[in-house]
């Protein structure tokens, strides 16, 4: 079992599951056509729920289970996760190399974030397979539990007997809680005095400024890009300069992860290198026909949309000039935006909304104040034998 890309005549790309003839696994296969066509998720998605059902599946092949009821044995498909390396677990592994199953006595090889993506991809999997009738209504039993409002995470939610209620996963390991991981200011200005382009310091500061995901950057449009004080010339009511992420299907797979379209405001830095990045621009005639705003000026094909993984070799290859390999990606700098948002007085809804997260819980992460601010909030608590001592 492997996961393969598949082209639609239409152009459309979506992951499917081959088994080990390479025949599309049918039930797979209706999956994850329903992922990138009936929810209109993002071919990325795809390709990680389908690397997730060929793991599951490829756990019951080797172990003698029906895929249909198999989940009874999640716990068991947990530990060979967690502990199970590529030489066992993966579609190259000799034959026979998964009836001796990984346990606990050896070092994990996924984490416990890794384990829960992957058992997120395979509940789908499951549920879309008793929604088609291919596997018992049973299994919905066994994947989930009612749970109430104040439990977390939910994935699904729905009416019983005239109540409302929401289903909790049964399986989920516990993932460790840190901050979320994000590029210091100190970072970001050294990534800018390290790039010699206009077009690369934009880059730079369209994801740790206006917070947007590769993706959503590289599939900018020049309409999108509204940096006039009033933009109700162009039709748009939306105050100040501002830029617009909208969806849509891009010749440089470029993606937007959310549906909702939204308009985030930008400041006179992000301004300013816009204008001086049109300028760079302008002396390479091959873009002047392209509207997607970030284009290949320096390499072939001259003009042509920068792909988001330009982006992420960008972003490394300014941290190394920089003296910081290995230390910054491009998702840090969105990060960066984010906390600084909150390091600033905003609040959660406003990450949100900046941010483009689905829900608020999404924003939660950013919540961790910075050390100053910290040590600020206990100096500020007075001290009563302070107060003792000096009279106060």
């Amino acid at each position: 079992m492997r996961a393969f890309p598949v082209v639609m005549p239409s152009g459309v790309k979506y992951w499917t599951v081959l088994d080990e003839e390479l025949a599309v696994v049918p039930a797979a296969d209706a999956f994850l056509r329903h992922v990138r066509l009936g929810r209109d998720d993002a071919e990325l998605t795809t390709k990680s729920y389908a690397g997730s059902v060929a793991l599951y599946l490829r756990w019951c092949a080797r172990t003698g289970r029906d895929w249909r009821t198999a989940a009874a044995d999640f716990g068991l498909f947990i530990t060979w996760l967690r502990h199970a390396p590529s030489v066992v677990s993966g579609a190259d592994a000799e034959p026979g190399a998964g009836e001796v199953l990984a346990g606990p006595g050896r070092a994990p090889v996924r984490g416990a974030r890794r384990v829960n993506g992957i058992l997120a991809g395979v509940r789908g999997f499951l549920a879309h397979a008793v929604t088609a009738g291919e596997a018992p209504a049973t299994v919905m039993a066994t994947l989930y539990e009612l749970a109430d409002d104040r439990d977390l995470p939910v994935e699904a939610r729905g009416e019983w007997n005239g109540l409302s209620y929401r289903m909790r996963a049964r399986h989920r390991l516990v993932e460790a809680t840190r901050p979320v991981e994000r590029a210091s200011d100190e970072e970001i200005v050294a990534l800018l005095r390290a790039c010699r382009s206009c077009r690369d310091r934009l880059i730079v500061l369209l994801m740790a400024r206006a917070g947007l995901r590769r993706g959503e950057a590289a599939g900018l449009r020049r309409e999108d890009m509204h940096f006039l004080p009033d933009s109700s010339s162009l039709g748009c009511r939306v105050p100040g300069a501002h830029l617009h992420v909208v969806r849509r299907e891009n010749v440089n797979g470029a993606w937007a992860k959310s549906r909702r379209q939204r308009a985030v405001p930008v400041d006179f830095l992000l301004v300013q290198a816009y204008d001086q990045y049109v300028l760079e621009r302008s002396e390479v005639p091959a873009a002047e026909a392209s509207d997607f705003v970030l284009v290949n000026l320096f390499r072939g094909p001259l003009g042509g949309p920068m792909p988001p993984d330009a982006l992420s070799d960008l972003v490394k290859t300014l941290a190394r000039r920089a003296g910081l390999p290995g230390k910054v990606t491009a998702h840090m700098l969105r990060h960066a935006c984010g906390s600084n948002i909150v390091d600033a007085g905003g609040s959660v809804d406003e990450v949100q909304e900046v941010l483009g997260h689905g829900s608020p819980s999404a924003s939660q992460v950013y919540l961790h104040p910075d050390p100053e601010r910290l040590r600020a909030a206990v100096e500020r608590v007075p001290s009563p034998r302070l107060a003792e001592e000096t009279g106060r």
